[in-house]
């Protein structure tokens, strides 16, 4: 074992060690974070406006403090943007993370000079308690790539502004900038299908041992390679033994990436944002994702259900349960009060505190009251492809609710890289796990007001070259696993 190995093994302890303090204490380590964002923020234009001089508990915070999403925090983002301190949090930003918004445009988040060392610590944790628990540090030897926004950085009013992504690239620790791939120059490279092959030309030839990104975007990045070498990616990197990810459920691209690697490797699942490092993988045999509780943020959660009243229900980490699903609103270091972050969460675990991103608030159908959500897609897929001889490169779902001829129906666009024998077969197990997660939609079905669901098979690289005619391929982007309307169908539909 050589001499880097065994210090990442001896930092990992400890780092384990300092977590298990925490969350062994969850309740007190919120209040203590609760406490100190108030005390930090309450000579700030936003804290004078609220009153934060007078809170003194949770529940006095949710009278003066209401949630608000991006467009309910503008008028302040903006006072920040425009280069106004002391309005969201003291001082000025250290950055802007800049984000597309399906209903605000661009999105400028504060990162602060107090939570951008956070987002750095908890991705070190993550490969941390991976090495404790696995007992595997041989990848801090080799080759390791981030598969990444560009780390060029412009200014906005004098503050570095870019892709979290690529404001991360710039804390690479200096011990690990020998390792790390690809090259700065062609971590700048804008458009992704240029980058990727630049990557491949860097890589190919390489000791990877660590891969991250987003599970679409690092299988194109595969494709590439093997097109390249006529070999599996084991081959072309026989110590590639972890796989670092976020953003997307892994399940549904699980066979095809292992298909393409030609072995099974461990990975590890990151939650990372703009707005804060939420949570992280802890352990590679157990579920879900440590909720980060010392990291800067107070968390609060609304049951999804209840999220269209107008003073919905909030309550804090010590009355949330098992198997609900929640809104995720985050109080954060850099400024955010009360921000309704768009992404739904489930607890798996309560000791200690893990969760899985279920979905987003947004990104559901429910045409016919169905409410149908991310997870419940996803689960179904996952049952599906176990059972049949195929796999999917990507899929979205969309209400079809005036067919041509025949009920109404959820129609399933799906980008097939093995197609099962018996697509029917296949389309009627998905349906039968999606009628024995989601009530609504099985009285629907019953009571005749939706036909089971309809596949519409894709070519596999379909998806790929619809985020390309959108200007959106690579990165941090993603398509919607489900909407509830059908201008990603009907695009697809002229598409293919």
């Amino acid at each position: 074992m050589s001499i880097k190995q065994l210090f990442a093994k001896k930092w990992a302890k400890r780092a384990v060690n300092r977590t298990n303090k925490w969350a062994q204490n969850p309740i007190a380590t919120q209040e203590k974070v609760f406490i100190m964002l108030l005390q930090k923020a309450k000579n700030t234009a936003f804290g004078q406006d609220h009153q934060f001089s007078q809170i003194n508990n949770y529940e006095e915070f949710r009278k003066h403090v209401p949630i608000r999403d991006y467009e309910g925090l503008r008028p302040y983002v903006d006072r920040v943007v425009a280069g106004e301190a002391d309005v969201l949090w003291p001082g000025k930003p250290r950055y802007f993370s800049k984000t597309s918004g399906t209903t605000s445009g661009v999105k400028y988040i504060p990162i602060s000079k107090d939570s951008m060392p956070t987002h750095i610590k908890t991705a070190q944790n993550a490969l941390l308690h991976y090495i404790h628990h696995s007992g595997n540090a041989s990848f801090v030897d080799g080759k390791m790539i981030f598969l990444q926004g560009s780390p060029i950085l412009s200014k906005t009013n004098g503050i570095d502004t870019g892709r979290l992504s690529g404001i991360v690239a710039h804390y690479i620790p200096s011990y690990l900038q020998k390792n790390r791939m690809p090259s700065w120059q062609t971590n700048c490279i804008d458009d992704w299908e240029q980058k990727v092959d630049a990557i491949v030309e860097e890589t190919h030839n390489q000791d990877m041992r660590l891969i991250s990104g987003i599970p679409p975007w690092v299988k194109m990045y595969f494709e590439r390679l093997s097109a390249k070498s006529k070999k599996p990616i084991k081959d072309i990197f026989p110590n590639f033994s972890l796989f670092v990810y976020g953003g997307v459920n892994y399940a549904p691209y699980r066979l095809v990436l292992e298909e393409l690697i030609g072995k099974k490797v461990d990975s590890v699942e990151l939650y990372p944002a703009s707005e804060g490092f939420i949570a992280f993988q802890d352990h590679p045999e157990q579920k879900g994702m440590l909720l980060q509780l010392d990291a800067g943020i107070f968390y609060e959660f609304v049951e999804v259900d209840k999220m269209h009243e107008e003073n919905p229900q909030r309550i804090s980490l010590a009355d949330v349960k098992l198997g609900v699903n929640y809104a995720i609103i985050l109080n954060t270091s850099a400024g955010l009060w009360g921000y309704n972050i768009g992404d739904t969460v489930e607890f798996v675990n309560l000791k200690p505190y893990r969760v899985i991103v279920s979905g987003r608030i947004k990104h559901f159908i429910s045409a016919f009251g169905e409410h149908v959500i991310g997870k419940e897609v996803e689960q179904a897929m996952e049952e599906a492809l176990q059972q049949y001889d195929a796999r999917v490169t990507e899929f979205t779902v969309a209400p079809q609710v005036t067919p041509s001829e025949g009920l109404p129906h959820h129609e399933w666009w799906v980008a097939f890289d093995s197609t099962p024998e018996d697509l029917s077969t296949f389309a009627k197990t998905l349906d039968l796990s999606m009628r024995k997660q989601n009530t609504y939609y099985d009285d629907l079905i019953t009571g005749g007001v939706l036909r089971p669901l309809v596949i519409r098979p894709l070519p596999t690289d379909a998806f790929e070259q619809y985020m390309k005619n959108i200007g959106k391929l690579g990165g941090q982007n993603k398509t919607p696993r489900l909407t509830n309307d059908r201008k990603i169908a009907n695009a697809l539909s002229k598409q293919f």
